[in-house]
This record gives C-alpha cells, structure tokens and sequence, in this order.
C-alpha cells in the first residue's frame, strides 16, 4: 500500500478525508495565490493585512520534508446560550471555528501511522483551502467555501510537513462545485454583496466574517440585520443546497449564566473573568476572538 492511501485509511477511520501532495508543490501553491493578485481578485491590501503570513517552506526542524498532508475534519455548527435574567437567546458559531480536539485527534492519528516507519509531522500554515482544491480534496464553492461533493462544506482543514515520501499525488488546477454553475442561493443570501455572479472567487474585502472577525468597530455601512453569527458568518453556508442535511447537526456547545452574560457584555476583560467562565471560552477556542464577543453579541440582540 502507498503511503498516500495509508494516510487516507488511517483518517477515515476516524470519520476524516485527507490527501497528500509532495512538498515540491509549494512553489506552484504560491505563485497560485499571489496571482489573485495580479489578476485584481484580490486588493493588494488585503492580501498583505490577511494572506502574507503564510510559510511557503518548511521549518528548519522539517528541513527534511518530503510531504504536505491535508486533511478535513467534519465539524457541527455550534449553539451557545446567553442569559439574559429572564430569557435565554442562542447565537451560533459555524463550523469551523471550534477546531483543538478534532486537530489534536488528526494529529494523533496521523502520527501513530508514521511514527512507526521513523517518519516525522510537523503542522504548517499555508493557505489551506487553495491546497486542499488543488490536492483534489474537494472543490470550491461559489462562495469560496471549501466542499467535499456529496458532503457539504462543515469541514475543519489541516495541514502537516511530513518526511513521508510522496511518490505521486494528484495536483490539479482548483474546480468549482458542479452545482454552483447552475446554482446562485449564496449569491442572493450573502448579506454584504461580497460574492457576485461575474467571479467565482468572493470579494473577501466586503465578507461579513472579516469585520465579525476584526477587532475594529464595524463600518457604518453594513446594516445591523446582518448579524447573524457570534463569530463569522453563517448567511452563504445556511442558504446552500448541499447544506441541507448538514443544519440538522447543531450541538450545543455552552451556556452562560445571567453573571457570565453580564460580563461579557460589560467588556470584562477576558483575565478578570471566572476560572469557570475563562474555561468556557477556551473549550470554544474564542479567546483569540474575545475581545470582539461582546461587540458581536450586541449586535445580535439589537438584531
């Protein structure tokens, strides 16, 4: 067996996708991304306040890297429960977001199948919706969204170095989700008109996530009826066909009590919160995002 099949075995078992491509690649990866650019598919200033900290070469303790390992791990879209003394309101966190357990489970699993061989892992930040279209992991929607056919796009992406050999991969020019050619229900949901009929990539400067995700105060011009996530943005995901299934599959990820919601909306800052509270907001992986928590809660209760 190969090692990329190997790869692929061991993440299924775990209920994940995954490919492998040689490391050879990166030059391609990003000359790929940088022609966006070129192209004016992206504004030069976003590509540097968003994109321009990407690692197109392997650390000096990989140095030895043979390997780039994709992988995708399905992730359900999260409820969290704010009291408000008297009544109880849910705001969602998309899939995505709540990331540690599912990437420590992937780096396990993966390490357990190349540590016995002597070969290494070591993860990477590169842009990884462009390698994982490009490995042939899946294909983009017309919302820019990553989409495995046939299983939506409530995907987790990954990436690891590796000093597994790769003798063979399936490098491929990115494609577009067979249904977005006929299909146009992002296009009429997206809020902020960041995705178009006249490009298949979205204008990411005008993404509702982008300010949701920014530490700065919203721009007047996007209107207060937008708000539709804790973090993120849910809009062009929820309104997609090969969503459909997947929305059934809400958890409930946490509930904050009337003191806890008191203080995230009273801009409490995140080390004077409860042990308790603080371990809330860890177990979502919001602490890098807390500071825009209480911003964004407000906007959803004045929605």
């Amino acid at each position: 067996m190969s090692w990329r099949n190997a790869i692929r075995e061991a993440l299924a078992s775990i209920g994940c996708r995954g490919e492998v491509a040689a490391v050879s690649r990166l030059d391609g990866l990003r000359e790929a991304l940088q022609g966006l650019v070129e192209k004016n598919l992206l504004t030069e200033a976003f590509y540097k306040e968003n994109l321009a900290g990407f690692k197109f070469s392997p650390p000096p303790e990989m140095a030895a890297a043979a390997s780039i390992i994709i992988t995708a791990a399905p992730q359900p879209i999260s409820e969290v429960r704010f009291d408000l003394g008297g009544r109880t309101i849910a705001a969602v966190i998309p899939p995505t977001y709540i990331y540690r357990q599912d990437t420590e489970k992937v780096r396990r699993v993966l390490e357990e199948t190349l540590h016995p061989a002597g070969y290494h892992l070591s993860p990477t930040s590169l842009p990884l919706k462009l390698l994982a279209a490009c490995c042939g992991l899946g294909v983009y929607g017309r919302n820019n969204i990553f989409y495995i056919p046939g299983e939506g796009s409530f995907f987790r992406l990954s990436a690891f170095y590796s000093d597994m050999p790769c003798r063979e991969d399936h490098w491929q020019q990115p494609r577009l989700l067979e249904r977005c050619e006929n299909c146009t229900a992002c296009l009429q949901k997206c809020p902020t008109g960041a995705i178009t009929a006249d490009r298949t990539l979205i204008r990411a400067d005008r993404c509702l996530t982008l300010f949701n995700e920014s530490k700065a105060d919203f721009p007047e011009w996007i209107d207060a009826g937008w708000h539709n996530a804790l973090i993120g943005c849910m809009a062009c995901q929820a309104a997609c066909p090969e969503n459909r299934e997947r929305l059934k599959n809400t958890v409930t990820a946490a509930t904050f009590s009337a003191a806890e919601t008191a203080m995230i909306l009273g801009n409490r800052s995140l080390e004077a919160l409860p042990d308790a509270t603080r371990e809330k907001m860890a177990a979502l992986d919001m602490l890098d995002y807390y500071r825009q928590l209480p911003r964004n809660l407000r906007a959803l209760l004045d929605k």
